[in-house]
């Protein structure tokens, strides 16, 4: 498996990497599946705020999961924080795929010079948990029913990482 930057020739994959994960599970909390042309408009998005879009491949140069981190909140003071995301393949997921991707993102969100990295992840989601414990993060808190998929009330975990053990943001 190798890890890169994602291209114009990806995103049929991620597309269906990221539909497959909104019509069957609670990681992602949207409801409506998305076209080819809606996943360009989000990596050009992403390329030209100089976040990245990592794809994981196989032998194959097939994409087998991606990840990606944007920013926590729109306010001026939470510019050092990050929220990622990471997505993998339905038929390739516990092979360590998610948590090679983490680990490259975490190096980019260290070489983009951020502090810390904030996950919020579906309450029940213990796979998703229990990688990112392994990875060094650590739950900050849980915020009871704030989302809502397939009829039910869902919880959210928040889990963070410090990237750095800077003292002061300057």
């Amino acid at each position: 498996m190798k890890i890169r930057s994602a291209e114009e020739k990806d995103l049929v994959a991620i597309t269906g990497i990221y539909n497959h994960a909104v019509s069957t599970t609670t990681a992602i909390w949207n409801e409506r599946v998305v076209d080819v042309a809606d996943r360009a408009a989000w990596l050009k998005t992403h390329v030209e705020a100089d976040l990245p879009v990592l794809v994981a491949v196989d032998e194959a140069d097939q994409v087998v999961g991606y990840a990606t981190f944007g920013p926590w909140r729109a306010w001026d003071g939470y510019r050092h924080t990050v929220e990622h995301s990471v997505y993998v393949h339905k038929d390739r997921q516990r092979a360590g795929i998610g948590q090679s991707l983490m680990v490259a993102l975490l190096e980019e969100a260290r070489q983009r010079g951020y502090h810390a990295m904030v996950a919020g992840i579906e309450s029940g989601n213990t796979g998703s948990i229990r990688l990112h414990e392994r990875l060094g993060f650590s739950v900050a808190g849980q915020c009871r029913q704030v989302g809502c998929k397939f009829g039910r009330w869902l919880d959210l975990t928040f889990m963070q990482i410090l990237l750095d053990d800077r003292l002061s943001p300057e």
